[in-house]
């Protein structure tokens, strides 16, 4: 039987979700896009799709910061996946995004041949869409300063056993994983709760390093952190059962991200 500290832990944690479900303005939320593609065929028609056509509409609909990226081992994967991570101010924007983006007459006259493309001929195998809710120690986007083809971007993701798992991991990133992240340099663009995906309970977040030198030498100093060592050791915060699995996909941003 759950004591009572436990059962209002999670009636607050409920109480949260439920809540910033509605949240306008202030918080970021997000819409992580993957299209999975089987060939550089399906590649280049998605880039052409998202460069020339889908940007260009949400830009109009002043929907700005949006990233585009490739994993590094996309040239040689069988598999090969290209990931848009679009911001929202609310809730309410994402949901009124494809009621507003066919309005835009524009984007449906452009847009004809990607969306009507018979089936031998499909410009992806698949699409998933990822709606995350953005940290409160974080939340909004972060842009990162410069712009260079090297740079490393981390797309991390942490599954968790249960919902009260996950709500004590997303309370340690609040309370002192951030804190150390920013402390060490690793430039984060977000954090954010998966509010609805094909893996949940779950959190992602996405640092940004220099190479992928720099990220493997970062992530050792992390590991050495005295407060990382502190809090990971910590028994109340049940960092060693909160995570289940643990996703990593190291991209490079494409040449028509917006950062």
């Amino acid at each position: 039987m759950y004591t009572k500290i436990k059962m209002g832990f999670i009636i607050a944690s409920l109480m949260t979700i439920s809540s910033s479900l509605f949240a306008k303005g202030g918080r970021n939320f997000y819409q992580m896009k993957i299209y999975h593609l089987k060939n550089n065929e399906q590649v280049n028609s998605v880039d052409e799709y998202l460069q020339n056509v889908y940007l260009p509409a949400l830009h109009r609909l002043n929907i700005k910061n949006i990233g585009v990226f490739k994993p590094i081992a996309n040239d040689t994967a069988a598999v090969k996946y290209i990931y848009v991570l679009i911001p929202f101010k609310s809730d309410e924007e994402w949901v009124k995004l494809d009621k507003n983006i066919v309005k835009d007459k524009v984007y449906d006259e452009a847009a004809k041949g990607f969306l009507a493309a018979p089936s031998d001929k499909a410009p992806y195998e698949r699409m998933e869409s990822i709606l995350l809710e953005a940290f409160e120690s974080q939340q909004q986007l972060l842009l990162p300063a410069t712009k260079n083809a090297e740079r490393v971007f981390e797309l991390r993701s942490y599954e968790s056993p249960t919902e009260n798992l996950s709500a004590k991991k997303i309370g340690m990133f609040n309370k002192d994983e951030i804190n150390i992240f920013n402390r060490l340099g690793f430039n984060p663009v977000f954090y954010g709760r998966v509010l609805s995906g094909s893996r949940m309970p779950n959190l992602m977040y996405m640092p940004i390093f220099k190479s992928v030198e720099d990220r493997n030498a970062q992530w050792k100093v992390f590991g050495a952190d005295a407060k990382w060592k502190e809090i990971s050791a910590d028994p109340v915060n049940e960092n060693k059962v909160s995570v289940s699995h643990i996703d990593s996909i190291l991209m490079h941003s494409t040449s028509y991200s917006d950062y």
